[in-house]
């Protein structure tokens, strides 16, 4: 839970400026901005984090997320994927347990959950072989997760491509819809990360048979000014219009978007968006029932006085015009040297569940850390 010290230094640089603050502030563990959960590490648990929601036809929610078990968590230590779940719209959770094991020479990591129009569940995760092999791999359930089938690699062909977690979508048209970022290759050892190349191609791929058969769409795009990240970890979300959106994380100082006007076979270059934040993923999706975008990010556009180039303050802000502009940002974490990223967002009736990394830069926890928070909508549309 935030410091009330730290909260009150930040406030008081703004009244001692004479400015107010830019920004709406709620308790950060009250009723409507409630913490639900943190799963702190341990020595043979060291990593908690990137994962997804889903909510079962009996009304119990479901959350999986990457469950390291060796090394100290770094991207490419061992972890299996563990569920927890609850049965109180989100405000405690169960013990976790394990419903995919390793299968990578590394791990298994990033989950996306999605209840498709045909009722099935769909798993999405990626497994990480070495520096030259990470691919996406596709898992379904019929009986609302008490099995699994075995799964299905969406992307034959060789390369690292990144999948970030809570990223399926599918249209109102039906089709599966999954953003991805390419990365090449910039040696041939396997096992030795000079071999990875850090700026990435966005690219989407797409599904029109509940992800039997997947391609892509007609264009990739590379950053269009010199970079040292390119188009990392992009999303993707559906308009109240059925356009699309998708953004990419960036060096730029902000997230660049892309829009499709064909269901996602083909997409605009990308260009800057108003959502100016460090080298760090934006979670957006579009409200139930209504043409309003959530975004979470790491807003760095001015508002807060906190250092460049960490992953904090975390904020919420609504857009009403499809991703163009963003109305008042809520505050949900603002510890200077938290470390908050990796949003998962799910609608709960009136509230939104929000799971999230949320470590400690200065203790050097980073993503080692999850957080589930459960906050009200009538909050975050306050103005």
């Amino acid at each position: 839970m935030e410091s009330p010290f730290r909260l009150a230094l930040i406030l008081s640089l703004f009244a001692a400026s004479g400015l107010a603050a830019p920004f709406d502030q709620a308790p950060f563990d009250v009723p409507a901005n409630r913490i639900a959960l943190t799963m702190a590490p341990s020595s043979d648990n060291p990593r908690n984090s990137e994962g997804a929601f889903a909510t079962l036809r009996s009304g119990r929610i479901i959350f999986c997320y990457t469950a390291y078990y060796g090394g100290k968590g770094s991207d490419h230590d061992p972890a299996r994927i563990a569920q927890i779940h609850s049965d109180d719209q989100g405000l405690t959770w169960s013990a976790p347990k394990t419903i995919v094991e390793n299968e990578g020479r590394y791990n298994v990591m990033s989950v996306s959950l999605l209840r498709s129009a045909s009722g099935k569940l769909h798993l999405v995760y990626l497994v990480k072989n070495d520096w030259l092999d990470c691919r996406p791999y596709l898992r379904t359930s019929g009986d609302d997760g008490a099995t699994w089938s075995a799964p299905k690699l969406i992307l034959t062909a060789p390369g690292y491509f990144v999948v970030n977690n809570d990223r399926l979508i599918q249209t109102a048209k039906g089709r599966l819809l999954l953003p991805v970022a390419f990365h090449r290759s910039r040696g041939q050892d396997p096992l030795s990360s000079r071999s990875f190349d850090a700026r990435a191609m966005a690219l989407w791929i797409y599904s029109d048979d509940d992800g039997q058969k997947w391609q892509e769409a007609a264009n990739w795009w590379a950053m269009p000014v010199r970079s040292g990240s390119g188009l990392q970890e992009p999303g993707v979300v559906e308009r109240a219009d059925g356009s699309l959106f998708s953004w990419a994380r960036t060096d730029a100082g902000s997230q660049y978007g892309f829009d499709s006007k064909d269901g996602g076979k083909s997409w605009s270059a990308p260009t800057p968006t108003t959502l100016a934040s460090p080298v760090s993923p934006a979670s957006i999706k579009r409200i139930p029932g209504s043409d309003e975008l959530l975004a979470v990010f790491n807003d760095h556009s001015g508002r807060f006085p906190f250092p460049k180039g960490k992953r904090s303050p975390l904020v919420a802000a609504i857009s009403k015009d499809g991703g163009a502009t963003w109305g008042r940002p809520k505050l949900l974490e603002g510890d200077p040297d938290g470390w908050y990223c990796y949003t998962a967002i799910h609608f709960v009736g009136d509230d939104v569940l929000l799971a999230y990394c949320a470590g400690d830069s200065a203790k050097k926890t980073y993503l080692n850390v999850l957080r589930i928070r459960k906050t009200s909508l009538a909050w975050l549309r306050s103005e």
